[in-house]
């Protein structure tokens, strides 16, 4: 649980008054494009880069950068208290050791023991790098469930990067380019990647023009070329002919590039043999087979993205150590990893002391952590898990009859329709036994098999998939697509998005692997349109229900009854108007001023050696007026003084003379430049000085700068400057409400003013509508059921007396629209207190 120290520690930075991002950070909040779970990861990733510099973390944990622990209020030895002082590395990992878990548990209770009473056996610096698997670069790994828009955050890492290389080219903490590696496994995730990165609008993050200037700027490459060219001479591997077409210069920028992993994993690994025993037929493939990975390691201040980082975490794997060889460039900048299920498969062994080995699952540089259980009503539709012990025709009639019933006729606001995936395990399975089934329940429904149900797999000798099913199952998730249930087998467990999923069946032990049980039951959370409150139906056999609970459990400290709850947060219904026609609120006229520049050149050739010999350019000094006069005030006498310039009787010599010129044109002008008119501007030198004693001394009379100044026009055209102003008249409305919606769902309504009450009472008085008393409307009701009263009742409602009397600073509620939502109580505190009190004392 590192991220935790981290984010601890992130908070402070935050919270600083000088924190270099506020106004960043309140700006993406403020557009309201991004989840709180990206926002959260933004921070940390800004926190890192920015306050961190870029570090790799076994560096920033043994140098203190995250370190907070108060060692007064604890228990220690001598020996222990005068490490844990001294040795801020010690210190970091007893810090670690004595975080307190969900229970409020110390989360390392034998670390803990082990440090307080072996502090001097511990290596404390090998044992961090151990922790961060021996990596000397910036490994961060951002875990988000399936769903919060990794891909997304992915875009907005990148952005942010380009921007701040932008302002701080030389900054090494920021990269320049960037490779997103998708898995193996997921070879249809690549396209999907760099289409959501595309599209990724960027002023969700940075103001216009900044925004555009760089989505101007990116170079994408999808590197999904099978295979070798034939024709280059340069490159023979066409995904590695896409990289080298960049590199040109080693000022590359702004290259972002997708692929698969496999096409960098090494086809032929470096064994035992050595490259001087390979035959010239076996290094030219050895050779053919590097390309790619070879030239990918050229790319300066490249960044490496690796999506289900997961995958990817095992050391020894191939895909490790080609990203391992690539960090060895000097200006390599880093590698982030992303997942939703950021564990190992099974638990690492870890040494510490002598008599104290540490096992873990978890992936040690997770630096950003959002649980699934947060994600569910938020940004993931809110699940209804179902459980049956009884067979796999039992489970998918239910489940299919369920769905039909619930969602069969749901359409999306988008055009989709709502699925339902049944995970059949087996191909022979999923022909023989599920699809006759589900034939026969949607043809009960009233839909026509062939048309609403997808089988999708990867055939078999028995049993072939139809030529159109790859394409039915890429545009599921469009408003083409009619199909409403897919049956699948051995496919769509992971890396699958498709929002309009509403649905998932695991009728039978082996329907997923058992590791993915998770991922392949919460393919249904995600949402399809952006804050609204949609559901989702899982039904499960006993066992994949067991394993799910074992899941969750260990991965997200949650269970199958509290994904059950998740999402249920009491909402809150507001009515909301608009008060801009009542309060008859003017726009504001205002003035654009549009100022424009013209440059012009009216010289088509220069002049210089006719410019140095103007007489204009020997600028002289000031001249001051001295009056006399006598104590009347009457003026006796008037006469002129030339004032004696700054740098009067300073010595200097001609070429000392020249380099100052050059200096103060801030490498507009060269030595080499005024080398060629060496004879004019000895004169000009010659006649603004004086020798004395065999040294020049700048004349007083001169006007110095000026003169350089002088010098400095006669090698540039002469220019003239066209202003045109334009005065535009503008108008705007002091308040713009967008997207008003007149009914809202809230959590939370503090920081909603006023009440609803009270809101509603200003909304009748403004309409001129007033409430009867009580009593008036019992009398006035019973007066109804009686004959012949109709002037009785008139004659109540015509008395003022008749009625609840109106608050006397009702209409005083200046709002624009009911009820406002205030940032924070003290807000709202000084606006319905301190400012009204303010007002009436007008």
């Amino acid at each position: 649980m590192f991220y935790n120290i981290i984010q601890r520690k992130r908070n402070e930075w935050l919270s600083r008054i000088d924190c270099p991002v506020k106004s960043l950070l309140s700006y993406i909040e403020s557009k309201g494009m991004m989840r709180d779970a990206q926002i959260e990861a933004i921070k940390t990733y800004l926190f890192l880069k920015i306050e961190c510099g870029n570090k790799p973390l076994w560096r920033l944990f043994t140098e203190g950068d995250f370190l907070s622990l108060n060692l007064d209020n604890i228990s220690l030895t001598a020996k222990a208290r005068t490490i844990l002082e001294t040795d801020k590395a010690a210190a970091s990992l007893y810090e670690y050791a004595c975080q307190r878990d969900e229970q409020g548990n110390v989360s390392a209770p034998a670390l803990k023991k082990y440090i307080e009473e072996n502090p001097d056996t511990i290596d404390y610096v090998a044992v961090f790098k151990k922790f961060f698997y021996d990596v000397d670069y910036p490994d961060y790994i951002f875990s988000l469930p399936m769903g919060a828009g990794k891909t997304y955050l992915m875009a907005a890492f990148i952005y942010l990067d380009l921007y701040f290389s932008l302002n701080e080219p030389d900054n090494l903490s920021f990269a320049h380019n960037f490779m997103i590696l998708v898995p193996s496994g997921l070879k249809a995730s690549i396209i999907p990647s760099i289409k959501n990165i595309q599209d990724f609008d960027p002023t969700w993050i940075l103001p216009n023009p900044t925004a555009s200037q760089i989505k101007n700027e990116i170079q994408f490459e999808v590197l999904d070329a099978q295979k070798t060219a034939q024709k280059s001479n340069l490159v023979k591997n066409p995904n590695a002919q896409k990289i080298n077409s960049h590199l040109t210069s080693n000022e590359v920028r702004s290259l972002v590039a997708v692929t698969n992993a496999e096409k960098v994993i090494p086809d032929k690994l470096d064994k035992d043999k050595s490259p001087s025993l390979l035959s010239d037929k076996e290094k030219k493939e050895f050779e053919i087979s590097n390309e790619l990975r070879s030239i990918v390691g050229k790319i300066p201040h490249l960044s490496i993205f690796i999506d289900e980082v997961h995958h990817a975490s095992d050391g020894d794997i191939k895909l490790r150590q080609v990203v391992n060889k690539w960090t060895e460039t000097e200006t390599f900048n880093s590698v982030l990893g992303f997942s939703g299920t950021p564990y190992l498969s099974t638990a690492e062994s870890m040494k510490v002391g002598l008599d104290l080995s540490l096992k873990n699952k978890n992936l040690s540089n997770v630096v950003y952590y959002y649980p699934l259980i947060e994600g569910v009503g938020n940004f993931l539709k809110s699940p209804t898990i179902k459980v049956s012990d009884g067979g796999y025709e039992t489970i998918i009639r239910k489940g299919v009859s369920e769905f039909l019933d619930t969602y069969g006729n749901l359409n999306y606001s988008n055009g989709t329709c709502a699925k339902l995936a049944i995970y059949c395990g087996r191909i022979d399975n999923l022909e023989e036994n599920i699809y006759p089934i589900v034939a026969e329940l949607i043809s009960k429904f009233g839909l026509n098999p062939a048309d609403t149900i997808l089988k999708y797999h990867g055939g078999n000798k028995e049993y072939s998939v139809s030529e159109s099913a790859a394409t039915e199952f890429a545009s599921l998730d469009t408003s083409l697509s009619k199909i409403k249930i897919v049956l699948l087998a051995q496919i769509g467990k992971e890396g699958w998005d498709c929002k309009s999923l509403t649905s998932v069946i695991l009728p039978q032990k082996g329907a997923c692997p058992q590791n993915m049980v998770l991922q392949t039951s919460c393919r249904c959370l995600r949402q399809v349109v952006k804050n609204n409150k949609e559901t989702a139906l899982i039904w499960l056999n006993d066992d994949n229900a067991k394993t799910l609970n074992k899941e969750l459990d260990k991965q997200q400290h949650t269970s199958i009854e509290e994904l059950n709850k998740g999402g249920s947060a009491k909402q809150y219904t507001l009515q909301r108007f608009s008060r801009m026609e009542k309060l008859r609120v003017p726009p504001i006229d205002f003035f654009q001023l549009k100022v424009s520049y013209l440059t012009l050149v009216l010289e088509d050739e220069l002049n210089t050696a006719k410019e140095l010999q103007r007489n204009e350019l020997y600028a002289t000094s000031d001249l001051q007026l001295i009056r006399q006069q006598n104590l009347k005030g009457e003026v006796e006498d008037k006469a002129t003084e030339q004032l004696q310039d700054d740098e009067h009787d300073k010595p200097i010599t001609f070429n000392s003379w020249l380099h100052l010129i050059c200096k103060e044109s801030f490498r507009t002008l060269h030595i080499a430049q005024l080398k060629k008119y060496t004879t004019a501007l000895q004169a000009i030198f010659n006649t603004i000085t004086d020798i004395r004693g065999g040294i020049h001394f700048l004349k007083g009379e001169y006007n110095q700068i000026q003169v350089r100044a002088n010098v400095r026009k006669a090698f540039i055209p002469h220019r003239s400057i066209e202003v045109k102003e334009e005065v535009i008249p503008e108008t705007a409305e002091l308040l713009q409400i967008k997207n008003f919606q007149s009914v809202i769902e809230v959590n939370d309504t503090s920081k909603y003013f006023p009440n609803q009450e009270l809101v509603l009472k200003i909304v009748d008085a403004d309409k001129g509508e007033k409430t009867l008393k009580a009593e008036i409307q019992t009398t006035i009701d019973t007066l109804k059921t009686l004959s012949n009263q109709d002037q009785t009742i008139q004659a109540l409602l015509n008395s003022p007396d008749s009625y609840e009397p109106t608050e006397s600073n009702i209409n005083d509620k200046t709002y624009h629209y009911l009820p406002y939502r205030f940032d924070s109580s003290f807000e709202i505190s000084y606006f319905s207190k301190s400012l009204q009190a303010i007002i009436r004392d007008k």
